[in-house]
């Protein structure tokens, strides 16, 4: 256990260290922008932008969740492979062409390009309202991740110590943040992908050696779990699961703060050739789940995440143990620094300076972003220690839901502006409401039943609300359209 702990210690105190020296990122000392602590200038290159990316949208509860699936529902969960491939090529496509747009025109949010692109001050309050919306519960999950990852291990000491301990890796990095902005995550990231990356592989080696290879542990898996090849009747939800979750990661503000801070065009279609390498590391954790069935892992009910931690401390030697329980920790930090910033930077740009202080300096905005940045982390630690763990769970479900209604106004708007600002506005409202109705009287699950009399489709609500709100947009374009010839007739 000795041994655990002080891997453990080294992998999150030499990150901590690292993430002091974030200052190296800074290229001059002039005043602060809000562009320059939010993006870092938009000065990062490829290697940057690859483990920033890479580190944001790979979460440590991602790395929890999916084994967490696979040992709980068997093939479904798997599901999250083909939607981190699907999302590349539309990443390709999508984030160079915004890139252009936000530097072109001095954007730093994406709800500032909705403005600018639709001449639409509501429709760009509804994307921030929603961006803001649908992140805060995400980093709450990093936390929650963080505290079940460690529990499952034994490094999680029960009562206010624990508690403690989890406040002050977060407090490390609020400070960091705040101080340096973007530029901390990013070197956090340089930890994150190395710990990932290192302990995974040898985390899998030293699984198939103690299992007898790969075949033989999915034939013991099988022998255990009879789901673990995908049901004819599943494909719809296992098809739209993938779809509808590549299209909302791409309008994630989390995401987009990360591409928005390339150096170019260029560095982000180089980055997206080459972040399918996380892909590859995700689908070795699903492959975990699978271990930890054919070993006979006993995950607590409700608490499948704790299976890969779990068979880790079952199987593994202990300072590998430790650096990967370190490595967890370090991949909550990335991505809860990168979406605190992108939440500051929402209500900044999109609600205090346009609503509120429309002549906020550079500086002045700096200073209100850091501290919405650090109100936003108070607030995660607030929630996670005042509800319970699946009101977290059921909001960030919800927050996919939601972010992916915000899809036509910034993906589709790349390429045509055909349809109407109030069109647009009025087809969000109704996906949101639609989404989040079906989600709820799906008892928080995010798959559900649609059709007609007994024939009934299972599928992601997120996807079925977004129909209906493209259907809305295109039906209602028409209508605003000639209501404005109308007008200015």
């Amino acid at each position: 256990m000795l041994a655990t702990v002080a891997a453990f210690l080294a992998v999150v105190g030499g990150t901590s260290l690292v993430a002091v020296g974030a200052r190296w990122f800074r290229r001059d000392d002039s005043l602060p922008t809000l562009e320059g602590w939010a993006l870092a200038g938009r000065q990062f290159g490829a290697p940057t932008t690859w483990l920033l990316l890479g580190g944001t949208i790979y979460t440590a509860y991602t790395f929890a969740a999916v084994p967490g699936m696979v040992y709980g529902a068997g093939a479904l969960g798997f599901f999250a492979l083909p939607y981190t491939v699907i999302v590349y090529p539309l990443a390709f496509v999508l984030l160079p062409r915004l890139w252009t747009a936000a530097r072109d025109n001095g954007y730093i949010t994406v709800a500032d390009y909705v403005k600018g692109r639709y001449d639409s001050p509501p429709l760009a309050l509804a994307v921030a309202l929603t961006g803001i919306l649908a992140t805060m519960p995400y980093i709450a999950l990093q936390l929650l991740g963080i505290r079940a990852v460690l529990t499952a291990g034994g490094l999680y000491p029960r009562g206010l110590a624990g508690d403690l301990a989890l406040v002050a890796v977060f407090g490390v990095l609020a400070i960091a943040t705040y101080r340096h902005g973007l530029r901390a995550p990013a070197v956090i990231s340089i930890v994150k992908g190395a710990a990932i990356f290192g302990a995974t592989l040898a985390v899998v080696a030293v699984v198939f050696d103690e299992m007898g290879g790969p075949g033989r542990m999915f034939e013991t898996a099988a022998a255990r779990h009879t789901a673990l090849a995908l049901e004819p009747a599943l494909f719809p939800a296992f098809a739209t699961l993938a779809l509808g979750s590549a299209m909302a990661l791409l309008v994630y503000p989390h995401v987009l703060t990360a591409a928005f801070a390339a150096s170019g065009p260029d560095t982000l279609r180089k980055v997206t050739i080459a972040l399918p390498a996380w892909t590859a590391v995700l689908g070795l954790f699903g492959v975990l789940g699978i271990a930890a069935l054919a070993a006979g892992v006993d995950a607590p009910p409700g608490n499948a995440e704790s299976a890969v931690p779990l068979l880790v401390e079952q199987l593994m030697p202990a300072a590998l143990t430790g650096v990967l329980f370190g490595a967890f920790v370090v991949g909550a930090l990335v991505p809860a620094a990168v979406m605190s910033i992108a939440a500051a930077a929402l209500f900044v740009r999109n609600v205090y300076v346009e609503y509120f202080h429309p002549t906020a300096t550079p500086k002045h905005q700096t200073r209100i972003a850091q501290a919405v940045s650090l109100t936003a982390k108070v607030g995660a630690v607030a929630f996670v220690f005042g509800l319970r763990n699946q009101d977290a769970i059921n909001l960030q479900l919800l927050g996919g839901v939601w972010i992916l209604q915000t899809f036509p106004a910034v993906a589709i708007g790349l390429f045509t502006t055909r349809l109407h600002r109030w069109a647009l506005l009025a087809g969000w409202a109704v996906g949101m409401a639609t989404g989040t109705l079906l989600v709820v009287w799906g008892g928080f699950s995010s798959v559900v039943s649609v059709g007609f009399g007994e024939v009934q489709v299972p599928v992601y609500a997120a996807v079925v609300a977004f129909a209906l709100n493209m259907v809305v947009a295109v039906g209602l374009t028409p209508f605003f359209a000639r209501s404005e010839e109308a007008v200015r007739a």
